[in-house]
């Protein structure tokens, strides 16, 4: 089985959209560290909150090292250890939106998508049936995608 570490964002989001069981259908099973599952649980005042201890196939794993979070100080937590816990295990994929985030990722030579990237997958894959109506109920939930982005990510899925 592939070892796939989520950061906080792609979480969140696949859960505003109600799309989190995507994760499972594609990849089985999503290994999350502890500051990944912490800054969900600051947000369990909302609406979308789902406690992810109680999802049988998403792990919370600590990281072994805890000082190399200083290394990526302008990091958050999340992202920090999420970055370290992939090295760690030898993640086969880190899913992550943040480009400072990705781009110490792709330094770490960990193979990176995000949530467009899953949900796009999941459409490939025939999990889901319409992107576009996805991406739009994101961007009317706060989460940033250009109208253009969303023209270009329909055109490779020939919507």
């Amino acid at each position: 089985m592939p070892k796939i570490v989520s950061n906080t964002t792609p979480l969140i989001s696949l859960m505003k959209i109600s799309q989190l069981e995507i994760l499972k259908k594609i990849y089985s099973e999503i290994i999350i560290p502890e500051a990944v599952y912490k800054e969900i649980e600051a947000g369990k005042h909302k609406d979308f909150y789902r406690d992810l201890s109680e999802i049988d196939w998403i792990k919370i794993q600590s990281i072994k090292d805890k000082h190399s979070t200083d290394y990526f100080l302008e990091l958050d937590a999340g992202e920090a250890e999420a970055i370290i816990l992939a090295s760690e295990i030898g993640a086969d994929l880190i899913i992550m939106d943040e480009k400072l985030g990705r781009h110490h990722a792709k330094h770490a030579g960990i193979k990176i998508t995000g949530t467009i990237g899953v949900l796009v997958k999941a459409k490939k894959l025939g999990l889901i049936s319409k992107l576009k109506p996805l991406l739009k109920e994101l961007t009317e939930k706060n989460v940033w995608i250009s109208d253009k982005l969303i023209s270009q990510i329909c055109k490779t899925v020939d919507e």
